[in-house]
């Protein structure tokens, strides 16, 4: 499908955005057991049989679900409560809006740590990309330097105060930066697509394997749909 956007002129090679999002797994923190004993707290004293969970500190180190051991608590921010979820990413196409690859992790996998990998898979397919947008938290060492190594300029929105070697003034005052920065709001877009006609706000599917596959397919969907919309003459 890929193939067949590029030799229709509907995905570009050069300039993209990375970004992620969390999916909330089909499991609930009732779920979570201790990783060193079979059983979970004891019962509550109400006889609804629901487990009393109060003066024990749950983490991903010492729990787990016995619905899905795959899934990780994670939170969106702070203040919210934390879900058993899954990490989506995505390689966004900043010319067109087309999802260019997606990647399903664990949900605390950083999001530096996995566009890394988008971005070597993109490296594997021969696209010789030249800047990727990114929001402030990609604006870490590691990723900016993974990106200059590949020759790639990082369009990273910068944390003032924070000396980022690779990502000044020198990348920043040109206009594609600015480009750059303005195209990757697109993404939220195909997040917001694959949760709500995708079915991925909470997905239905347990292990990440099948989560990734669904994940996959919604975002071929959204591919298909944007490109109808492009070119009708490319969907016959």
């Amino acid at each position: 499908m890929l193939s067949q956007a590029r030799a229709e002129g509907l995905l570009s090679t050069e300039h993209f955005t990375v970004d992620g999002t969390l999916i909330e797994a089909l499991a609930s923190v009732k779920s979570l057991r201790r990783k060193d004993s079979a059983d979970g707290p004891p019962p509550g004293a109400d006889g609804s049989g629901m487990r009393d969970w109060k003066g024990e500190r749950r983490s991903n180190a010492t729990h787990e679900s016995s619905t899905d051991p795959e899934a990780r608590l994670m939170r969106k921010g702070n203040g919210q409560p934390a879900k058993l979820s899954y990490g989506a990413h995505v390689l966004m196409d900043n010319r067109h809006g087309l999802c260019a690859a997606l990647a399903l992790t664990e949900a605390t996998l950083a999001e530096h740590r996995a566009a890394d990998r988008l971005l070597a898979q993109a490296r594997r397919r021969r696209w010789r990309i030249k800047t990727v947008g990114a929001d402030k938290g990609y604006c870490v060492r590691e990723f900016i330097a993974g990106c200059r190594r590949r020759g790639i300029a990082p369009h990273v929105a910068r944390i003032e105060g924070r000396r980022t070697p690779g990502l000044d003034a020198r990348t920043t005052r040109h206009t594609g930066y600015a480009v750059s920065q303005r195209k990757r709001k697109r993404v939220e877009e195909i997040f917001g697509w694959l949760k709500t006609y995708g079915g991925l706000r909470k997905t239905r599917f347990v292990g990440r394997v099948r989560v990734e596959l669904h994940a996959l397919l919604a975002a071929t969907a959204y591919n298909l749909l944007r490109m109808a919309k492009l070119a009708p003459k490319v969907i016959r």
